[in-house]
């Protein structure tokens, strides 16, 4: 190895400790729920730099998260090299729905009908079937996107009448919590919906939970999540 290859990597050294540490904690997480080998972490990468993305992906993360448009379209080529399934987590907009429908493998972020349609009309059109999330707005907040939890069974009607779309479950982000436990209300109210949504839907098997993120991925373990979405904690210099 050269010199200059050392340096790029050992700045790195980091990566490899926090994602060993992420990995430790979630499977702690799952063994106190009962859970174990339950729960799949996607790398929310939205402040990764370009050389912790890509020491991110060789040391085998294998789904990732994307809060923006643009970035996952600049991160492409990256992903495109490796086999890697990519999440978009984050705020979509209408009109970017055409860069970004066949390049992902799950759309957390679903929060309206006329989203719902225009990734339907757009995943038609390519001849695909699209997996999404209904986003849930668990705390309320009237800064964050997601429906309310009461408006959420009209939301999912909407996308079942739809082609092109694959209801699979639903998401939330939970408002900051200064106590930890308190993470656990908003998790287990977003479970017990979800169930009772897929219930009266009449849909096969459970749905599936995109709950939890740096803060909070072990209450939302505990509380039922399938999939956690990490990012400070795998990026953090100075982890403790």
């Amino acid at each position: 190895m050269t010199e200059t290859e050392m340096k790029d990597i050992v700045p790195l050294a980091y990566m490899r400790e926090n994602l060993q540490a992420v990995r430790a904690a979630l499977a702690a997480a799952e063994t106190a729920a009962g859970r174990s080998g339950s729960t799949r972490m996607v790398a929310a990468v939205k402040y990764a730099e370009d050389r912790e993305l890509a020491e991110l992906l060789r040391l085998g993360v294998d789904e990732v998260g994307e809060n923006r448009v643009q970035q996952l379209l600049a991160h492409w080529p990256l992903y495109e090299k490796s086999n890697v399934k990519v999440h978009f987590i984050g705020h979509l907009q209408k009109n970017k729905v055409k860069y970004i429908v066949d390049k992902v493998a799950l759309i957390h972020s679903v929060d309206s009908a006329e989203l719902a349609g225009e990734i339907s009309r757009r995943a038609v059109a390519l001849g695909l079937t699209v997996s999404v999330l209904v986003e849930i707005n668990s705390g309320r907040e009237a800064a964050k996107s997601g429906v309310l939890p009461e408006e959420a069974e009209a939301l999912c009607r909407a996308i079942l009448a739809l082609p092109g779309l694959s209801l699979c479950g639903f998401m939330t982000m939970a408002p900051r919590c200064e106590n930890k436990t308190a993470y656990h209300t908003y998790f287990a109210a977003t479970r017990v919906l979800a169930e009772g949504l897929w219930q009266a839907l009449c849909l096969p098997g459970k749905p599936l939970l995109s709950m939890g993120m740096s803060e909070s991925f072990e209450a939302a373990v505990a509380e039922g999540a399938d999939l956690v979405r990490v990012g400070r904690r795998l990026f953090q210099k100075d982890a403790q």
